[in-house]
């Protein structure tokens, strides 16, 4: 594919701005974000940058393709990498409910963070509340940005079903620690004495009475034991959220919305940027991955099965032809045994097991395959000629599709090769 150089995307001037301090890759699942994410914090630290990348993807081969054993909530730095222009290279892979651990730990006393810590409606919320990984990823980058210990940080967003939890979370969240059925489960602890008991016992029996009946009577006394010991943090959660979505309308902040050239994945990427939009967040570019092309693109698809059934006709016309004296008759056949039946041999039959495909065969094969794979660029071309026909504005770097996944930092420094090459399809980020 050629690229229109006006819309071509050169990450290296990015990558190199001190005024980028966050650059978050974001997209659907399954297009190549973690990766992405990983070939952009290692060329960035070996161009001098002082970067951590945090990822959110669960799989081991990040960690691997970085040297690293494993990874977990604290960042590690990467060894082997060159670093003679200074720079240096942190991963971490962020933990949701330590993460969640670490803020009760903050912002509560000892005594109360250890009620929170062991409360049953606290161990269910912080392990899987819908959204909780989105919130706990937007509170470990604004964690990240604080201490400035790294003048860039690399964020590979959640795998989550839409690309936009990872904006909307922190609201979700916080609305639900914020909201009316919290606030009255908190009441009686917050009005405290007689008056407290007095409300309890006539305002809240008939709530409490259905909520019991609904959620299980301990359930619903974990809800409140947890809402009464969580009243001192319940501001910081949206005051935190608040700040970090601000970080991320920042200037410093830059958005790489990654895609392959898949009809889905470049729709999700659409309404990506459009959100982004307006949301005014600044958006630097798009990553189209796993790009197919062809050395031969000259080459149509048409003309190749047109010459491949050329061959095939000839392949059938050269079996059939000859003169006819030449054929094989009956009596020019060898006697045989009535107990042994005649076997063509295979050099001379041409359809015995061990026959080899002549070079007409093959030759069509080959044919078959180039427009197989023209076919797939033609139909890659149009999806990306639809997105960039809605978004023209959107700068676009293409990286091509490899056979195989990135296991070690030679692949991802090759990836961020490719990534800077703005849009010489060359390499791919798995």
């Amino acid at each position: 594919m050629t690229l229109d150089p006006r819309a071509s995307l050169d990450v290296d001037p990015l990558l190199d701005d001190p005024a980028t301090r966050i650059v978050v890759c974001c997209g659907s699942g399954g297009v190549g974000k973690t990766t992405t994410a990983a070939a952009l914090g290692l060329r960035a630290a070996e161009r001098g940058r002082k970067v951590v990348v945090l990822t959110i993807d669960p799989a081991r081969r990040l960690a691997q393709s970085m040297g690293i054993d494993s990874l977990d909530n604290t960042p590690r730095q990467v060894k082997d990498i060159d670093n003679g222009s200074g720079g240096e290279l942190h991963a971490m892979m962020l933990d949701m409910k330590r993460t969640f651990d670490e803020i009760v730990e903050a912002h509560a006393d000892e005594e109360r963070a250890k009620a929170i810590l062991s409360n049953p409606f606290y161990q269910s919320l912080s392990a899987g509340f819908a959204g909780t990984q989105e919130y706990m990823a937007m509170e470990k980058l604004g964690q990240l940005r604080s201490r400035d210990e790294w003048d860039l940080i690399v964020v590979d967003t959640p795998p989550s079903r839409s690309a936009l939890d990872f904006l909307d979370a922190p609201t979700r969240l916080g609305s639900f620690l914020d909201g009316k059925l919290i606030r009255l489960l908190m009441a009686p602890a917050k009005v405290g004495g007689r008056a407290g008991m007095k409300f309890l016992n006539v305002g809240m029996s008939m709530m409490t009475g259905t909520l019991g009946k609904l959620l299980g009577g301990q359930l619903l006394r974990d809800v409140q034991t947890f809402v009464a010991a969580m009243d001192t943090t319940f501001g910081g959660f949206r005051t935190r959220a608040d700040a970090t979505y601000k970080l991320l309308q920042a200037p410093g902040t830059a958005f790489l919305v990654v895609a392959a050239p898949e009809r889905d994945a470049l729709r999700e990427a659409a309404y990506f940027v459009e959100r982004l939009a307006a949301e005014k967040m600044p958006l630097a570019g798009l990553v189209l991955n796993r790009v197919h092309g062809s050395g031969a693109s000259r080459l149509s698809a048409e003309r190749a099965l047109a010459a491949a059934e050329n061959l095939d006709e000839r392949r059938i016309v050269d079996q059939t032809g000859g003169k006819e004296e030449d054929r094989a008759t009956p009596e020019a056949l060898p006697e045989a045994s009535s107990e042994a039946p005649i076997e063509a041999s295979p050099e001379t039959s041409g359809s015995g097991p061990t026959a080899e495909p002549s070079m007409e065969q093959l030759t069509a094969g080959l044919l078959r395959l180039h427009a197989e794979r023209m076919q797939v660029v033609a139909r890659e071309q149009r999806t990306r000629d639809r997105f960039t026909a809605l978004h023209p504005e959107v700068a676009v770097t293409e990286v091509a599709a490899l056979p195989g996944d990135v296991h070690d930092l030679a692949g991802l420094r090759n990836i961020g090769e490719r990534l800077a090459a703005g849009g010489t399809p060359a390499g791919a980020a798995s």
